[in-house]
C-alpha cells in the first residue's frame, strides 16, 4: 500500500491533549487519524454528530447558582463527606 503524508494545522495545547490521549489508548496521532478517516468512509460522513450544544433553561440556572455560590465568600465548603452528607439530611 503506498502511504502519503499530509500536513495539519491544529492548536498546539488541543494536539499536546490528543497525543497524551491517543497515547494512552495506545496508539498515536497517525494511527487515530487514519481510523477517523476509514470510520467516517465507512459511514459516508463525519462519524459522529456534530451540533452546537444548548443548555436548557434548568441547566443554565444551575451553572449560574454554582458561579453565586463560588464567589460567596460567607457560603459554607466542606472537606468532610460525612458533614456534607449530615447537612443534606437536614
Amino acid at each position: 500500500m503506498a502511504t502519503t503524508n499530509i500536513s495539519i494545522r491544529m492548536d498546539s495545547d488541543l494536539k499536546a491533549k490528543a497525543d497524551a490521549l491517543f497515547s494512552e489508548l495506545g496508539m498515536n496521532m497517525t494511527t487515530a487519524f487514519n481510523i477517523f478517516v476509514r470510520q467516517s468512509l465507512r459511514e459516508g460522513g463525519i462519524p459522529f454528530e456534530i451540533k452546537v450544544e444548548q443548555p436548557n433553561l434548568e441547566t443554565i440556572a444551575a451553572m449560574l447558582e454554582a458561579e453565586r455560590i463560588a464567589k460567596d465568600s460567607s457560603a459554607k465548603g466542606y472537606t468532610d463527606l460525612d458533614e456534607l452528607f449530615a447537612d443534606l439530611k437536614q
